[in-house]
């Protein structure tokens, strides 16, 4: 391997993960909106999600109307814990404002 090969390998550093927003954490009767369960990819296991407890995670979405200059706007959270053994964390996603709802209907 060459060493521009090795330099670009080093360059490409993906620093994120994709995961999947599976629904509200819920009971039979009640749903909390403000905690959203997220499967990551390649978290299998409650040990892996050990790691990721306490990072930053962003639901990044297009909207039709730019607010300060870019379509895209963002939701922050922090995974807060796992929840089962399959994986799933937990995510606290109202830190910063009242209102930063992950909405319905990207759940459905």
């Amino acid at each position: 391997m060459s060493w521009i090969n090795m330099l670009n390998m080093m360059l490409n550093i993906r620093l994120y993960v994709r995961g999947t927003i599976l629904g509200y954490k819920r009971s039979k009767s009640n749903q909390y909106p403000n905690t959203s369960l997220i499967q990551i990819e390649g978290v299998n296991t409650t040990e892996e999600v050990g790691w990721y407890a306490g990072k930053r995670l962003t639901y990044i979405y297009k909207a039709k109307v730019k607010k300060n200059g870019s379509h895209y706007r963002c939701i922050w959270g922090k995974v807060t814990r796992p929840h089962g053994n399959s994986g799933v964390v937990r995510a606290k996603h109202c830190l910063y404002n009242i209102k930063s709802y992950i909405p319905i209907f990207i759940i459905t």
